[in-house]
Protein backbone atom coordinates (compact mmCIF):
# COMPACT_ATOMS: atom_id res chain seq x y z
CA UNK A 1 0.00 0.00 0.00
CA UNK A 2 2.82 2.71 0.93
CA UNK A 3 4.32 2.25 -2.66
CA UNK A 4 1.36 2.62 -4.31
CA UNK A 5 1.10 5.77 -2.55
CA UNK A 6 4.81 6.94 -3.55
CA UNK A 7 3.61 5.54 -6.82
CA UNK A 8 1.29 7.59 -7.35
CA UNK A 9 3.01 10.95 -5.74
CA UNK A 10 6.24 10.68 -8.13
CA UNK A 11 3.39 10.15 -10.83
CA UNK A 12 1.89 13.49 -10.15
CA UNK A 13 5.47 15.23 -9.09
CA UNK A 14 6.23 14.05 -13.07
CA UNK A 15 3.40 15.56 -14.18
CA UNK A 16 3.53 18.72 -12.37
CA UNK A 17 6.90 19.17 -13.87
CA UNK A 18 5.88 17.97 -17.60
CA UNK A 19 3.55 20.40 -17.26
CA UNK A 20 5.85 23.48 -16.29
CA UNK A 21 8.26 23.07 -19.05
CA UNK A 22 5.30 22.91 -21.64
CA UNK A 23 4.38 26.75 -20.15
CA UNK A 24 8.33 27.68 -20.35
CA UNK A 25 8.76 26.56 -23.65
CA UNK A 26 5.61 28.43 -24.21
CA UNK A 27 2.77 25.73 -24.70
CA UNK A 28 4.68 23.43 -26.91
CA UNK A 29 5.22 20.22 -26.16
CA UNK A 30 7.17 18.62 -29.47
CA UNK A 31 11.08 17.67 -28.39
CA UNK A 32 12.08 19.94 -31.98
CA UNK A 33 10.77 23.06 -30.49
CA UNK A 34 13.30 25.91 -29.83
CA UNK A 35 12.33 28.30 -26.73
CA UNK A 36 10.86 31.50 -27.99
CA UNK A 37 13.23 34.78 -26.87
CA UNK A 38 12.04 36.45 -23.64
CA UNK A 39 12.18 39.91 -25.63
CA UNK A 40 9.11 39.46 -28.18
CA UNK A 41 7.70 42.98 -27.53
CA UNK A 42 6.52 45.26 -30.36
CA UNK A 43 8.98 47.94 -31.17
CA UNK A 44 7.53 51.58 -29.73
CA UNK A 45 7.38 53.92 -32.60
CA UNK A 46 9.70 57.21 -32.55
CA UNK A 47 12.77 58.54 -29.96
CA UNK A 48 12.49 58.31 -26.63
CA UNK A 49 11.33 61.68 -25.23
CA UNK A 50 14.00 63.62 -23.30
CA UNK A 51 13.81 63.86 -19.77
CA UNK A 52 13.63 66.80 -17.78
CA UNK A 53 13.49 67.91 -13.79
CA UNK A 54 10.74 69.87 -11.77
CA UNK A 55 12.29 72.75 -10.32
CA UNK A 56 10.28 72.07 -7.36
CA UNK A 57 11.20 68.29 -6.25
CA UNK A 58 13.61 67.42 -8.76
CA UNK A 59 11.34 64.59 -10.19
CA UNK A 60 12.26 63.77 -14.07
CA UNK A 61 9.96 63.30 -16.42
CA UNK A 62 9.09 63.37 -19.95
CA UNK A 63 9.31 66.62 -21.74
CA UNK A 64 5.90 66.20 -23.15
CA UNK A 65 4.38 65.39 -19.85
CA UNK A 66 5.77 68.91 -18.26
CA UNK A 67 3.59 71.61 -16.58
CA UNK A 68 6.10 75.33 -17.72
CA UNK A 69 5.50 77.98 -16.09
CA UNK A 70 5.31 81.52 -17.31
CA UNK A 71 9.31 81.55 -16.97
CA UNK A 72 9.74 78.90 -19.08
CA UNK A 73 10.75 76.20 -15.54
CA UNK A 74 9.16 72.62 -16.00
CA UNK A 75 7.20 71.24 -12.84
CA UNK A 76 5.77 67.75 -12.75
CA UNK A 77 1.84 68.70 -11.65
CA UNK A 78 -0.06 71.30 -10.93
CA UNK A 79 0.59 72.20 -7.41
CA UNK A 80 4.31 72.26 -7.46
CA UNK A 81 3.55 75.01 -10.69
CA UNK A 82 1.18 76.94 -7.97
CA UNK A 83 4.28 76.44 -5.38
CA UNK A 84 7.25 77.35 -7.31
CA UNK A 85 10.66 76.59 -7.46
CA UNK A 86 12.39 75.89 -4.38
Amino acid sequence: MKYLLVLIVVGVALAWLSIGRRRHIGGRGGRGDAPRARHDKPARGGPPAPMIACVHCGVHLPQTEALFDAAGRPFCSEAHCLAGPR
